[in-house]
């Protein structure tokens, strides 16, 4: 249904690659997103609108911990409270698997993201130096407790 978040598999991997493409100049291939979604190695949720993918937040659970992978909202779509929408879905579902900590990098110049990090609670916690390939930016590295 139009934007509501659900669930996406691997015959959302056009939808995932296009939205990818107009996000990222280093993205992931069509291959990365299958193999992960095939091995369950990841799960990805997003949110369509006017039949395109205008979002999503791909993410990895491991035990008790839970690591943001990518999130990608389309630019035509921006500053609609998608991000939001998709960060309060995947800590749904990290409540339902007793996530207990969520972990993330960030472009240091990345200040939409830096912005909704910070606004769901997550603290700073180093510094990856020139770690992004595309731009030799620094990543921030962010951690959330959940309680």
């Amino acid at each position: 249904m139009e934007s509501e978040v659900t669930p996406l598999g691997a015959e959302h991997v056009r939808d995932l690659m296009a939205l990818e493409g107009k996000c990222f100049a280093y993205h992931w291939t069509q291959e990365q997103f299958l193999l992960g979604l095939e091995r369950s190695a990841f799960q990805v949720l997003g949110i369509y609108r006017k039949g395109i993918l205008a979002g999503y937040i791909a993410f990895s659970i491991i035990e008790d911990e839970m690591e943001i992978l990518n999130l990608a909202v389309h630019p035509d779509f921006r500053r609609q409270g998608l991000g939001e929408k998709l960060l309060k879905e995947s800590f749904r579902v990290c409540n339902e698997n007793n996530v207990r900590k969520s972990f993330l990098d960030v472009k240091v110049s990345n200040e939409p993201a830096l912005g909704l990090y910070r606004k769901f609670g997550y603290k700073k916690i180093g510094v990856r130096k020139k770690y992004y390939p595309d731009t030799r930016e620094d990543a921030l590295l962010f951690r959330y407790d959940f309680t």
